[in-house]
């Protein structure tokens, strides 16, 4: 996802939080679920920001069926997600996609 749809999610999407992690929600109209994942340098160096980065990529990759179809999410680490093991951060991803489903949807104006 480009750095603009990233700004599009988080300015009109919905959003559920943990102590982790925050995930930003945003049906799209290009028929695909996509994910973007932000983690800011205060987490920490490059080694513990791509291991967060890596642990939601392969949640993302092995659990779609936790997710609707045809949306944009984002996965925005918080400083807490630097010392959580994989299946930590599975549970919040979790807790997180189910809480943002069962909110009433909030979409974007399709392109024309």
């Amino acid at each position: 996802m480009q750095n603009y749809e990233f700004r599009r999610v988080y300015s009109k999407g919905r959003s559920a939080a943990t102590s982790r992690l925050v995930l930003y929600a945003l049906r799209n109209f290009k028929g695909d679920t996509r994910f973007g994942i932000s983690v800011s340098a205060k987490i920490g160096n490059a080694v513990a920001r791509n291991k967060i980065r890596r642990r939601c990529k392969e949640f993302f990759r092995t659990s779609p069926e936790s997710f609707k179809a045809s949306y944009d999410y984002i996965a925005v680490a918080r400083l807490p997600a630097a010392a959580a093991e994989y299946r930590e951060l599975s549970r919040d991803l979790t807790y997180l996609a189910d809480k943002l489903a069962k909110l009433p949807p909030k979409t974007a104006k399709p392109k024309l």
